[in-house]
This record gives structure tokens, sequence and C-alpha cells, in this order.
């Protein structure tokens, strides 16, 4: 049985876990909102800005003291996972 000090420290971790989801949720409405002006599947896969957002991302993680390696890992399977939202919800004009 974990500690009570782990305990707690876990409950922390649930709170953040459900910011973390009205993250997602505020995320994925925007996703939405970029796919209806999205005119053609081959537009929904921009190598050039998930470059530039993974860059951006290790520079802001460097300069917050966040190891990059983390946050790397997090934008790429996020940016995975929205790519696959985006296929499967894009709509035909």
């Amino acid at each position: 049985m974990p500690n009570k000090n782990i305990i707690k420290i876990r409950k922390k971790l649930d709170k953040l876990d459900i910011l973390f989801l009205n993250l997602i949720k505020k995320r994925t409405k925007l996703v939405d909102e970029v796919l209806k002006n999205k005119k053609k599947k081959s537009e929904i896969i921009d190598q050039k800005r998930i470059k530039i957002i993974l860059k951006k991302i290790s520079l802001k993680s460097k300069a917050r003291s966040i190891d990059p390696v983390i946050t790397n890992r997090i934008w790429k399977s996020m940016i995975r996972a929205f790519i696959d939202y985006e296929f499967r919800n894009f709509k035909k004009k």
C-alpha cells in the first residue's frame, strides 16, 4: 500500500489530469474550426507547421526548466492523435 504522502501527491495528479482533459476539449474545438476550413485531406498534415510547433515547444520547455524530451514526446503524440482525429472527421465539401 502506498504511503500517505504518495496518496496526497496522486490526488494532486488526478486534479491536474482533469485540467488536461479540459484543455484537450478546448484544443479539439479549435482543431474542429481549422478542419472546417480545410478543403482537401492533403491539407491535414502540414510538416512545416509541425516542425515549427516542436521547435517552439522545445525552446519554451528549456526556458521553463522542463525536460524537452518529455514535452517533445507528448506533443508528437498529441499531434499524431489530432491528425488521426482530423482524418476521421474530415468532411468533403
